[in-house]
């Protein structure tokens, strides 16, 4: 009997451990219990709102975590890319990654109303954003994770840092893992990210150089499938029709699961982008095959990868705000 007690309390203690865990601080900076006690209604407002947004639209859970990858991409999670422009401030919006794409500012909007309603002064624009990304891969059927808290926000934003840091639909794959490496991602982290496009819309103006000019000479990128190339181009014109979309993700563009991958084994994915990462790269072509094989591997890395991007330079302490409102700092 004995043993037996000593059996089960071991099981109850092994149950108990991914609770304690939860709590843990992530770097010393971020938990996930951050607002146990001074908002803990925070996680289940913001998924509120997002579950809303995407059920009027399915395509702002897209826009939402691409929101999240293009703020920490620049200084770092700190809501800087939702700040408006001011007299101090020339806002990231207007970046050639942001103007006329970035998208989900006023469900941000909401979800910071609602959270300043229940608990004033208390949860940061960041953490809102990061929270926001999270909910958009569970309400679209990927994976789901704890979220670190405990980021405050900016009280600057910085146009040449949008610019500059966040890759290109048209870039190598040598110069995407360059702006990987500096935020102190790796391949793996940049696959299973680029997998977030297994849901969502680009422009025409992100693809045309592959349909019509790939390398300057006039040609279209042979890397393209033909008859898949084809269908685009009947979408997408030589000039005009910049904001026409296509879906990122011709099989299942509305769920979050691991068809992107199969696509881009196939030479379907729409973005230069996305087809070099089977295309130009030994180490990334083996984790597409990966993820393309098992939809669990997948999910598991990417909600790594999505904890890992999201710690990249808080703003924690007595480092920044917490604004009141995220379109512009506290005056």
């Amino acid at each position: 009997m004995a043993r037996l007690s000593s059996f089960l309390l071991v099981i109850s203690l092994l149950c108990f451990l991914p609770l304690c865990l939860c709590h843990k601080s992530y770097g010393g900076k971020l938990s996930p219990g951050f607002y146990a006690h001074s908002c803990p209604q925070a996680g289940e407002i913001v998924r509120s709102v997002v579950a809303k947004a995407v059920a009027r639209e399915t395509r702002m859970a897209a826009s939402l975590i691409r929101l999240h990858f293009h703020d920490c991409f620049v200084k770092g999670c700190d809501g800087s890319l939702l700040l408006d422009s001011s007299g101090r401030i020339t806002s990231e919006k207007n970046s050639n990654p942001n103007r006329k794409s970035a998208r989900g500012f006023d469900v941000v909007d909401q979800i910071k109303a609602q959270l300043e309603k229940e608990c004033p002064g208390t949860v940061s624009c960041a953490d809102a954003l990061t929270l926001a990304a999270r909910d958009s891969s569970v309400l679209t059927g990927g994976p789901s994770w704890m979220v670190p808290l405990g980021r405050r926000d900016s009280r600057s934003a910085s146009l040449s840092g949008s610019n500059n840091n966040i890759p290109a639909p048209n870039n190598t794959f040598q110069t995407i893992l360059t702006k990987f490496k500096r935020q102190g991602l790796d391949v793996t982290d940049l696959v299973a990210l680029s997998g977030s496009h297994t849901i969502g819309f680009s422009r025409c103006t992100s693809f045309r150089q592959r349909l019509y000019n790939q390398s300057g000479n006039g040609r279209p990128d042979m890397t393209l499938e033909q008859s898949f190339a084809a269908n685009l181009r009947q979408r997408c014109p030589r000039s005009g029709g910049d904001q026409i979309l296509s879906v990122l993700d011709k099989v299942s563009p509305a769920k979050f699961d691991n068809s992107y991958f199969k696509n881009l084994m196939e030479n379907m994915g729409l973005l230069n982008s996305d087809q070099v990462l089977f295309s130009s790269n030994d180490k990334s072509r083996e984790l597409v095959k990966k993820y393309a094989e098992d939809q669990g591997e997948f999910f598991k890395q990417f909600a790594e990868s999505m904890i890992k991007m999201g710690n990249i330079s808080p703003l924690t302490g007595s480092s920044g705000e917490i604004r009141k409102s995220c379109r512009k700092i506290n005056s």
